[in-house]
């Protein structure tokens, strides 16, 4: 299990606005980036490596 101290929670570009059902991201981590539902700051966070954290993104955006 990562650790996620210290994490700092920013809302993902990619939510967007739809009506409070956002994702946060944590890329401030060492070797890490963490996504949680902002509509449960005190639940379950998925930990990526940089490097799956940024094939993710490339993949997901349109036009790919």
């Amino acid at each position: 299990m990562a650790n996620l101290t210290g994490a700092r929670w920013r809302k993902s570009t990619r939510s967007g606005d739809n009506g409070g059902n956002c994702v946060e991201v944590a890329d401030n981590l060492p070797g890490l980036v963490a996504v949680r539902d902002s509509k449960d700051p005190t639940g379950p966070a998925l930990a990526f490596s940089r490097a799956a954290w940024s094939s993710f993104v490339r993949v997901t955006k349109p036009g790919h």
